[in-house]
């Protein structure tokens, strides 16, 4: 990973490694860099359907987020509604699922990102 990846290459090439890794120092750096991906590729989705939506009516959003399964709930404003149909889009991403694989294998060996103090 010498050349900058974008957050789904690096997700994906994270997600492989984390695959052969057992040692819990390894899981615990690929998990951090995988959160920070999966963070960076949230807000690069996030910005995408904020200027995808932001010429359509609140009703026509209102159906794009419904059919995201991510419906316009009564008291959301607009640009809580854009947010969640950012995350549950990217959530359906198969980059998204790739971060799911490496936290669930980082777990299997006891890994996660905050210290037991914390929990």
């Amino acid at each position: 990973m010498t050349m900058e990846m974008n957050p789904t290459a690096l997700l994906f090439e994270l997600a492989a490694q984390t695959q052969s890794a057992s040692d819990p120092d390894r899981l615990r750096d690929l998990l951090s860099a995988g959160h920070r991906a999966w963070c960076e590729g949230v807000t690069d989705v996030r910005t995408g359907v904020d200027g995808e939506t932001s010429s359509l009516s609140d009703a026509e959003l209102a159906e794009r987020c419904a059919a995201a399964g991510a419906p316009w709930e009564e008291g959301m404003t607009r640009g809580e509604a854009v947010s969640a149909l950012a995350f549950a889009t990217w959530d359906a991403a198969p980059a998204a699922m790739a971060y799911t694989e490496l936290a669930e294998r980082a777990a299997r060996f006891g890994v996660c990102l905050l210290d037991e103090e914390v929990l």
